[in-house]
């Protein structure tokens, strides 16, 4: 049993640690603000849904390779990428987000857009299920019941514009299917966390995913040069505000706090879209989707408090 003198020393590593944890939380809410903005953006976009993915990282990525450029090589995620087995893993990082932007686009063109947003942020349950079962890390039932209220929140929020039918089914299994992407990719980037700075990380796959949404832009038929000025200003903003600040943002905390719960919490994002969807795209926000607005809220409060019971986040 330690003594009153180690306690004693424990303790500002144990203030260090909640006030980083806190920090990641206001961070990764902010980067879900961030990514809320992308669907305004997508849709104001004058090129194709493709096409606007691809700019999305293309001109993200001049800030982030400055700002890995500029960082201090200092502490213990200062590190660059040396050897094969780090150029795969950030690799795969890239690549799993390649696949979620992509797969998402296509989804739109088979199933309405509330189906494939609904489906694509499914994410927290692949992020769950594989922290489980590969990482061997345990939920408290709190935990569990804060996920399946935001998820059932995600539900009300989008239940006025969804359309259940067979002719949509292929549509909704692409959307589903992005949820496993985005899934894998919130893990690869958790992991990388341990290691990497957040503009190494986000430069590295951030070069790779745009290398792999270039060929699906070109095949896809879809002009790759906005017409106006204004259409330009829209994919910058889409690249700075959702992909370099937004995801970065996300990025950040995802070496504080736990990737179940950090993908629980990026439910916020289709709440907070519908708020801007209103104010900016005059999209009415009716009652069922202020209360599932809510609910997502809610369900986000009961999961950080299962997340920081002793189950909640704890490794066997």
């Amino acid at each position: 049993m330690p003594d009153a003198s180690s306690a004693a020393l424990a303790r500002p590593d144990d203030a260090r640690s909640a006030r980083a944890q806190r920090i990641a939380l206001v961070a990764l809410l902010a980067g879900a603000l961030g990514i809320a903005f992308a669907p305004i953006f997508v849709r104001l976009s004058e090129v194709g849904p493709s096409a606007t993915a691809f700019w999305r990282l293309a001109f993200a990525l001049p800030a982030l390779l400055l700002w890995m450029r500029l960082e201090p090589r200092q502490g213990t995620r200062a590190r660059r990428p040396a050897g094969l087995r780090d150029h795969l893993r950030l690799t795969t990082a890239g690549l799993f987000f390649a696949g979620d932007l992509a797969v998402w686009h296509w989804s739109i063109q088979y199933t309405s857009v509330a189906n494939s947003t609904l489906l694509a942020n499914f994410a927290p349950i692949f992020v769950t299920l594989v922290s489980w079962l590969v990482f061997k890390e345990r939920f408290s039932r709190t935990f569990v019941l804060g996920l399946a209220l935001a998820l059932g929140g995600a539900v009300v929020l989008m239940s006025r514009s969804l359309q259940l039918s067979l002719d949509a089914a292929f549509g909704d299994a692409l959307g589903l299917l992005t949820a496993v992407f985005y899934g894998g990719y919130i893990l690869a980037v958790g992991r990388l966390r341990a290691e990497f700075s957040t503009a190494t990380i986000m430069t590295w796959s951030g070069v790779v995913t745009a290398l792999a949404l270039l060929p699906v832009a070109l095949l896809s038929g879809e002009s790759l040069i906005a017409p106006t000025a204004a259409g330009w200003a829209v994919l910058v903003a889409l690249a700075l505000v959702s992909h370099a600040g937004g995801q970065s943002l996300i990025a950040y905390a995802l070496a504080h706090l736990p990737a179940a719960f950090s993908s629980v919490s990026l439910l916020f994002q289709p709440a907070a879209a519908a708020v801007f969807a209103w104010i900016l795209l005059d999209e009415p926000l009716g009652p069922w989707q202020a209360l599932g607005a809510a609910v997502i809220l809610a369900g986000i409060l009961l999961a950080r408090r299962g997340s920081r019971s002793g189950s909640g986040s704890g490794r066997r």
